[in-house]
């Protein structure tokens, strides 16, 4: 009994239900090797084989105009063919040169927009019997079935990509690339919540550009984005690896360096300074490190106050 709810479990995607189903053909129908493959271009790429002939691998690519399937797919040779010799478009195939093969049979295994992804398919070295056409419908089916699995697998895998693509953009700046106010405000949170598990050092820097408003009212809103967006380079190119830049909206930016006590912060900091200037862009910076009791949030209004007083300090010195 545990047997059989076991074989009754569902397929964990496509390549198990590919494997099965050669395995059950392997049973029935004892050619030299059975296939799933995949038309790529040019290329003809085995993706399961079930081989007991020809020393075939998962992964093995050959060239799909080279292949009988090539020639079945476009309608001129047969879906099954006892022996391939009797063929003319099958001996006139140059896999022939890389294998011997006698008997073929093969159907296209196609999305459910009705476009080709590879075929199911079978070659031995010997020629078969003509009963062997009476397994096609059988062929078929499998081919149908595999089909609808692969179709409803890479719909999921779409449905993933989008709303990872969703969730990306939920959370980057489109103008400068960067992560935006709301993807701040979760990798502070993820953060808090490892510094406060760990004791992690960490600290946090906020720059606010001196001269947005001005370069957008004397040269244009392009040129305040290309600001914008050469001050996110300059503090990805400043910070250390692992480090987070983000832009909080407006002229401000947030930097959140982790494993960071308070000298290397600093150290940060005059890196950020180094850069800026040497990239010509005007800024005001404030900093401060994460105190246990208090938390990240706190470091960030510490940062954002010392960078205010900063800008306030060289306001009055103009």
């Amino acid at each position: 009994m545990g047997q059989t709810t076991l074989d009754m479990l569902p397929f964990q995607g496509f390549e198990s239900a590919s494997r099965a189903v050669l395995g059950f053909l392997r049973g029935r129908i004892d050619m030299g090797l059975w296939m799933m493959t995949r038309t790529e271009g040019a290329e003809w790429i085995v993706l399961q084989a079930d081989d007991r002939s020809y020393g075939i691998q998962d992964g093995a690519v050959f060239q799909w105009a080279d292949s009988f399937c090539s020639r079945m797919v476009g309608g001129d040779g047969p879906r099954v063919a006892p022996s391939s010799a009797e063929i003319p478009v099958f001996v006139e195939a140059l896999i022939n040169e890389q294998a011997e093969i006698g008997a073929y049979i093969g159907v296209p295994v196609c999305k459910d927009d009705g476009s080709l992804f590879g075929t199911l398919c079978a070659i031995d070295p010997k020629e078969q019997a003509e009963s062997l056409r009476n397994e096609l419908p059988l062929i078929e089916l499998c081919g149908k079935l595999l089909g609808t699995i692969l179709s409803h697998e890479l719909r999921t895998v779409e449905q993933e990509r989008m709303l990872e693509r969703s969730r990306r953009d939920a959370i980057t700046d489109c103008l400068t690339g960067i992560f935006n106010r709301h993807g701040w405000e979760s990798v502070i949170a993820h953060e808090e919540a490892r510094a406060s598990r760990y004791g992690s050092p960490t600290g946090i820097a906020v720059l606010d550009l001196d001269n947005l408003k001005e370069i957008n009212d004397t040269q244009g809103h392009a040129a305040g984005d290309d600001l914008l967006r050469r001050t996110a380079q300059v503090l990805n190119s400043a910070v250390r690896q692992g480090d987070i830049v983000a832009r909080f909206g407006g002229d401000e930016f947030g930097v959140l360096c982790v494993e960071c006590n308070g000298l290397e912060l600093n150290n940060v900091v005059d890196r950020i300074r180094e850069a800026l200037a040497h990239a010509g862009i005007m800024a005001s910076i404030g900093w401060a490190t994460r105190q246990p009791q208090l938390g990240l949030q706190h470091a960030v209004r510490e940062a954002d106050r010392s960078m205010y007083q900063e800008k306030a300090s060289r306001r009055s010195l103009q």
